[in-house]
């Protein structure tokens, strides 16, 4: 029986080459939504479920800070993949012919440098894949897509330039979520835990929360804030520490900063990816 992997968006988005690139034996499932990747796991559709937390130009996927602590899903590996934008079209068609290109607002404006220089028009699409698929369906020699070269492949369409992104180093990481917990050591880079707090009513809680890593000598590679409840008082901090709970400097951080929180739950231990250094 072929195990799947689910993931937001559609068959060629940036998500399913991440699944590819990471789990190329799992079939990949397109999901409408992050809730419904979560839900397709939780439910035994799928497997796994890839998800996007951050990229290296834009910083944190919106809302999915929000969706990992109520998942009931547990980290078990990440993954760092490139964004390697391309320009792609109908079979045949030279790139002279093009003078418009769909794709999604954060990709066309990550190409304006190679767009301005061949004089093509920007149109906005709901998503990269999407934008493939919909310059397929059309049939019109002078419009193209920015997507993966991925998305190329799937739709039958002809890659006329590639990696035209204005930035080399545009990078997504991806968090790998399962149903079951894995706290084994494993991986050649290390290990990474994260976890969610909220601190307690104190002065200076967060200050004191986040002295037992530096005293102990551990590093906190990721630390950010988010509202939940709706309210401008109840603040929930995400982190990401390298070192493993059972590390004896690791376990004394995190006895410290129980001390000062109203709660802290782990969401996954797993190897650090290569591509983090």
């Amino acid at each position: 029986m072929t195990r799947s992997i689910a993931f937001q968006g559609e068959l060629g988005a940036y998500s399913h080459q991440a699944c590819v690139e990471s789990y190329p034996e799992f079939n990949p499932l397109p999901c409408k939504s992050f809730e419904d990747a979560i839900a397709a796991v939780r439910s035994g559709e799928a497997e796994l479920a890839m998800l996007p937390v951050e990229n290296s130009t834009f910083g944190r996927v919106a809302d999915i800070h929000h969706l990992l602590p109520e998942s009931g899903l547990h980290i078990i590996r990440e993954a760092f993949v490139r964004v390697h934008i391309n320009l792609m079209a109908l079979p045949g068609v030279e790139l002279s012919e093009i003078d418009h290109a769909m794709s999604h607002s954060m990709l066309l404006g990550q190409c304006r440098g190679f767009l301005a220089k061949h004089g093509i028009k920007r149109v906005t699409g709901a998503d990269t894949a999407g934008s493939a698929r919909h310059v397929a369906e059309l049939g019109q020699r002078n419009m193209a897509a920015l997507a993966s070269e991925l998305a190329a492949e799937i739709y039958g369409l002809d890659v006329l330039a590639r990696h035209i992104e204005d930035e080399g180093n545009n990078t997504t990481r991806f968090l790998v979520m399962s149903p079951h917990e894995d706290l084994s050591r494993r991986g050649d880079h290390g290990m990474i835990t994260s976890f969610v707090f909220q601190v307690r009513n104190i002065p200076a809680a967060l200050y004191k929360a986040m002295g037992g890593f530096a005293t102990n000598g551990v590093n906190m590679t990721k630390l950010e804030s988010y509202m939940v409840g709706g309210s401008f008082t109840a603040t929930q901090f995400y982190a990401d520490i390298e070192g493993h709970p059972d590390d004896p400097a690791v376990r004394l951080a995190l006895d410290e900063l129980a001390y000062f929180t109203s709660g802290v739950t782990v969401l996954g231990v797993y190897p650090a990816d290569p591509g983090r250094g």
